[in-house]
């Protein structure tokens, strides 16, 4: 199965985006072992609200672009990893080790779809 960790931080923490070399060095290091023990597909990080946009489609008001920073949100997206694992219990520790090398931060786990778990045609 499939898991996508998304975590999210407090953009107006000093850290947020410089991490110092020693937290750089542990989180490398996690993540070379989520991918040499296979269940790390892909992990990146993101840059700041400010650079990024939010896209909506509203019933009768059409598609409106949102430049950021996003003031409105404490928390946003700081990166992602999608692992492969055996079960949930298996994604929520690895996202607890994650979770475990930042001062604050949430993790959200959620299930990738698999085609199969899509309705089929009758």
């Amino acid at each position: 199965m499939r898991y996508l960790m998304i975590h999210k931080i407090d953009e107006s923490r000093p850290e947020a985006w410089n991490p110092s070399q020693e937290f750089q060095d542990a989180m490398g290091a996690l993540m070379s072992e989520y991918a040499e023990s296979g269940v790390l597909l892909a992990a990146e990080g993101v840059t700041q609200s400010k650079d990024g946009a939010i896209v909506r489609k509203t019933e009768g008001a059409g598609v409106t672009v949102t430049d950021g920073p996003f003031s409105e949100a404490r928390e946003v997206i700081g990166g992602f990893a999608l692992v492969n694992v055996e079960s949930k219990e298996q994604a929520l520790e690895l996202a607890g080790r994650f979770a475990s090398l930042f001062d604050e931060v949430s993790v959200e786990v959620r299930r990738v779809y698999e085609f199969e778990d899509l309705p089929q045609p009758s």
